[in-house]
């Protein structure tokens, strides 16, 4: 059995540690923070499966590639939705408690979904229920091995990626930074990402402060293939209050309709779905209107919901608001984009598997490609359970690498940090030498990179990137490892945004605001080259004899 290292403790780090266990693996779980702190805790909207009569697969199937804005991968969309039922029902073995009614299982309807498929706990607490119950389960396995003396799984908290160890082009191992400022190394025969986004690239952001991109940067300074990582998601909604907190697409799904400051509603003339349509069109919708009324908030409208549904469906952003001084059963709500979610990360095939061998990635970190270029409402946590379990269940194949990626170039290369041009050049002459700072690095990406985009405020922000330097890595603190990921991935976004000549998905470019047809395929790239595996899209055949097994339901706690 497998040395593995699980870095990250979401739902699909904890997946991976608690398949793993099961499957005998001697697992090391380390996390940044606390066990139960992770992008998870926040989840409001829910998990989406086809898991009720009047729905189904291809259902789910077509409304994720058609949320996708022609850049999902297809087979990916389809492990998602077929695998997805199965992975919940895991959840619900590992004690998560979807809310229920007097028909079973309550279930919701979000922006883009033909059908209510997606399931909730704890009203708006979906992600807090599942993460509470995936922390026990993991407590449990390792109570249960050290009672009887065993180690098969240890857990390390307050205990930060640094980098990856590479060795002959593969991955085995990784630097950790822990609590007590020491920095020490973990062998391992295969390490398994699971470290959330990087919302905080960004000023306004629904994700916790810890979500700084940690596993992205790493596996890009290994070598490893991204991709996508242009398209980043922004929330429509998030209350217009410090803190940013989220303000669930489910509001709208139950009704909740969006005014101008003037109290107009805005969105039945801009797309037959209204409040509904895809995430990108809302958002950008949503700063469209605010730039046309001085930058002052949008309003959400949930009056009309009643009192009763608000605090018993919604009891967080019930408190949220109360908070805030709103109350949002009597009067609108201020609201406003903010980043929630990547699309891209680390390039991966449709078992987790990285361009460097020992790596895998799996939740928000990776880009399978089954989100594309806008990923659909709640679909984020499936995928992470999804993916988490086929990772491990890979682990246990033989080394021999699978045709997947013999043979393939990456479709695109950033190059080692970034190709700047004459008039880039010139201007970093003006910011050349300066140490980075956090706040500033955030508010660039919000005004170059973010809802909005255009190439003169990208080769702008090129240029400052390119003159900003980060603390060295060998006795840096916390803050700033984190903030030389920033650095590290706002590059990488913003060299991405620039080379994608269109406006797709949630990537929106004002000097270029149609799709082109000829640029509906990824983009990868890496540091430099590699003696590693790179990748093609993980719909290319691939033989029976490098298919890990078939997928199994979880044995109940």
């Amino acid at each position: 059995m497998a040395r593995v290292l699980v870095v990250g403790s979401g739902l699909a780090g904890l997946i991976a540690a608690v398949r793993a266990t099961d499957a005998g693996h001697r697992v090391t779980l380390v996390t940044k923070a606390a066990l139960s702190d992770s992008n998870t805790r926040y989840a409001q909207g829910g998990i989406a499966a086809a898991l009720f009569p009047d729905d189904s697969v291809d259902a789910h199937i077509l409304d994720t590639l058609r949320a996708g804005a022609g850049l999902c991968d297809p087979a990916a969309v389809q492990v998602l939705c077929e695998e997805g039922p199965a992975r919940v029902r895991d959840l619900i073995r590992f004690g998560v408690d979807f809310d229920r009614d007097e028909s079973g299982i309550t279930r919701g309807l979000e922006a883009a979904h033909s059908r209510s498929r997606v399931l909730h706990a704890g009203g708006d607490a979906t992600g807090a229920a599942i993460e509470t119950a995936l922390v026990a389960t993991v407590q449990e396995r390792a109570n249960r091995a050290h009672a009887l003396g065993g180690d098969q799984i240890s857990i390390h908290e307050h205990t930060m990626l640094v980098d990856l160890v590479v060795e002959r082009g593969r991955v085995t191992g990784a630097s950790l930074l822990s609590a007590d400022g020491t920095t020490h190394t973990v062998t391992a025969d295969a390490v398994i990402l699971a470290t959330g986004g990087a919302g905080a690239l960004y000023t306004h952001t629904t994700n916790p402060a810890i979500a700084t991109g940690d596993g992205v940067a790493a596996a890009w300074r290994a070598g490893a293939t991204v991709a996508d990582v242009e398209f980043y998601q922004f929330h429509p909604t998030a209350l217009a209050v410090p803190g940013t907190p989220l303000v669930s697409e489910a509001v709208r799904g139950e009704g909740a309709v969006l005014l101008s400051s003037a109290g107009d509603r805005f969105m039945t003339a801009i797309h037959p779905d209204a409040e509904l349509a895809p995430r990108d069109i809302v958002a950008r919708s949503i700063a469209a209107q605010m730039k046309a009324q001085g930058g002052a908030p949008v309003l959400l409208d949930a009056t009309g919901l009643g009192r009763e549904l608000l605090e018993s469906r919604f009891p967080t952003i019930t408190a949220a608001c109360r908070a805030a001084g709103l109350d949002w059963a009597v009067e609108p709500i201020p609201v406003a984009p903010a980043a929630h979610y990547w699309m891209g990360g680390v390039a991966t095939d449709i078992w987790g598997r990285t361009s460097l061998p020992g790596l895998y990635a799996v939740g928000e970190v990776a880009r399978t490609g089954a989100h594309g270029a806008n990923r659909l409402a709640s679909n984020s946590l499936l995928e992470a359970a999804v993916f988490a379990d086929r990772a491990v269940r890979a682990l246990g194949e033989p080394e021999q690498l699978p045709p997947l990626f013999e043979n393939a170039e990456a479709d695109y290369s950033c190059a080692t940090d970034l190709d700047i041009d004459e008039e880039i050049v010139a201007e970093r002459i003006i910011v050349d030498g300066g140490r980075v700072d956090r706040a500033a690095l955030q508010q660039l990406l919000w005004e170059a990179a973010g809802v909005h985009r255009s190439g003169a405020d990208l080769t702008r922000a090129a240029a400052t990137l390119a003159g900003w330097t980060a603390a060295d890595r060998g006795d840096a603190t916390v803050a700033e490892l984190e903030t030389g990921n920033l650095l590290d991935l706002g590059r990488l976004i913003v060299a991405a945004a620039l080379a994608r000549e269109e406006s797709r998905g949630a990537h929106h470019r004002a000097d270029f605001p149609q799709s082109r047809a000829e640029l509906a395929q990824p983009h990868f790239s890496r540091r430099q080259a590699w003696s590693a595996r790179t990748l093609v899209p993980a719909g290319s055949p691939v033989s029976s004899q490098s298919a890990p097994s078939q997928p199994s339901e979880a044995i109940a706690c």
